[in-house]
C-alpha cells in the first residue's frame, strides 16, 4: 500500500507528463529555427527558378522540424544514460531528470518523430528523386549519432561542422533540389552563411557548457581552444556570414536586397558580447539565446530579400 507521500508524488509524476509544456520544451524549441531557417531560404531560392510547390514545401519543413526535434530527444536520453544531466543542468528539455518522464519514453517518441519523418520522406522522394532517400538517412544517422553511438559526434571538436553542414547547407540544397530538380552554384553559395550560423549555435551551446564538458571527458572546440578564443571565433563566425553576403552582392550572384540581413548585426553583437567575462551557465543563457535569434533573423531576412529580389 502507498503513503500518501508516495501517492501524491505518483499525482505530480502523471501531472507533469500530462503537461504539455514538459513534452514542448523537450523538443528545445529555440533550436527549431535551425530547421525552419534552411527550408525557407532553399524554397525562396527556388522561385527564381520554378514554380513552387507547397505540398513539398510544407513536407520538407515538418520532416525537417522532426528530424530536428529527435535529435534533440536523443540528446536528451544519452546524456542522461551518461550522467551529465541533472535537475539544476541549464539549456536542456529537463523532461527526464526534472519532470520524472521516463528514459525510454523519450527514445520511444524520438525514434518515433524519426519514423514520421521517414514517411513524409517517402512523399518527397515520391515526387522528386528517390535519391533523396540515401540523402535523408543520411541526415537522420547523423541526428541519432550527434549523441548516440560509441563515439557521439558532440563529444569531439567536430560538431559545430557536423551541425552547419547537415541542418544548414544540406537542407538548403535539398529544399531547392525537390522544387527544381537541380542543385545550383548559387544555392551552394548562399547556404555558407546558414551553415556557419548552424555551427555559431553549436559553438555558443558548447562555450556555455565548457566546465561541464570538461569534467565529463569532451572534447569539443570551445574545450580545445579554451573560452576566449572560442568567444572570439564565435565573433569571426558572425563576421564571416555577414561579409560572405556582401561578396556575393558585390559578385552579383544574389540581389542587393538580401543584404537586409544587416538588420540582424545588433543581435550577433549581442550574442558575442554576451560571453565575454561571463563563466556560470545560467548566466550565459541570454548571449545563447542570442546566438539562435541571429540565425532566425539573418535566415528571415535573407529568405524576404531573395522573395522580394524575385517579385521585383
Amino acid at each position: 500500500m502507498q503513503s500518501p507521500l508516495q501517492t501524491n508524488h505518483h499525482s505530480s509524476m502523471l501531472k507533469y507528463r500530462r503537461d504539455w509544456r514538459v513534452w514542448w520544451r523537450l523538443t528545445r524549441p529555440h533550436t527549431l529555427t535551425a530547421a525552419f531557417v534552411p527550408v525557407s531560404i532553399g524554397t525562396a531560392l527556388a522561385f527564381h527558378e520554378t514554380s513552387i510547390r507547397v505540398s513539398l514545401f510544407i513536407s520538407m519543413l515538418v520532416a525537417s522540424l522532426l528530424i530536428q526535434a529527435a535529435t534533440n530527444m536523443f540528446n536528451e536520453y544519452y546524456d542522461y544514460k551518461r550522467g551529465l544531466d541533472s535537475p539544476e543542468s541549464v539549456g536542456i528539455g529537463g523532461a527526464i531528470v526534472r519532470e520524472g518522464v521516463h528514459p525510454k519514453t523519450v527514445l520511444s517518441l524520438a525514434i518515433s518523430f524519426f519514423a514520421v519523418a521517414m514517411l513524409i520522406g517517402v512523399y518527397i522522394c515520391m515526387n522528386s528523386s528517390w535519391w533523396l532517400a540515401l540523402v535523408g538517412s543520411i541526415c537522420m544517422a547523423a541526428g541519432y549519432f550527434y549523441t548516440g553511438g560509441p563515439v557521439p559526434i558532440a563529444y569531439t571538436p567536430f560538431g559545430e561542422l557536423a551541425a552547419g553542414f547537415f541542418m544548414g547547407l544540406l537542407i538548403i540544397l535539398i529544399s531547392f533540389f525537390i522544387q527544381t530538380g537541380e542543385v545550383t552554384s548559387v544555392a551552394i553559395f548562399v547556404s555558407i552563411p546558414i551553415a556557419i550560423l548552424v555551427g555559431a549555435i553549436l559553438l555558443a551551446n558548447n562555450i556555455r557548457d565548457l566546465d561541464g564538458d570538461k569534467k565529463n571527458g569532451r572534447k569539443t572546440l570551445a574545450i580545445l581552444v579554451g573560452r576566449i578564443n572560442a568567444i572570439r571565433i564565435l565573433a569571426g563566425m558572425f563576421t564571416v556570414s555577414f561579409i560572405w553576403m556582401v561578396g556575393l552582392v558585390v559578385l552579383h550572384v544574389v540581389s542587393p536586397w538580401t543584404l537586409l540581413v544587416f538588420f540582424s548585426v545588433p543581435k550577433a553583437i549581442a550574442a558575442a558580447k554576451g560571453f565575454i567575462g561571463k563563466t556560470q551557465p545560467i548566466d550565459m543563457m541570454p548571449a545563447m539565446k542570442a546566438t539562435a535569434q541571429t540565425n532566425t533573423q539573418f535566415g528571415c531576412l535573407l529568405a524576404l530579400g531573395l522573395l522580394i529580389s524575385h517579385w521585383l
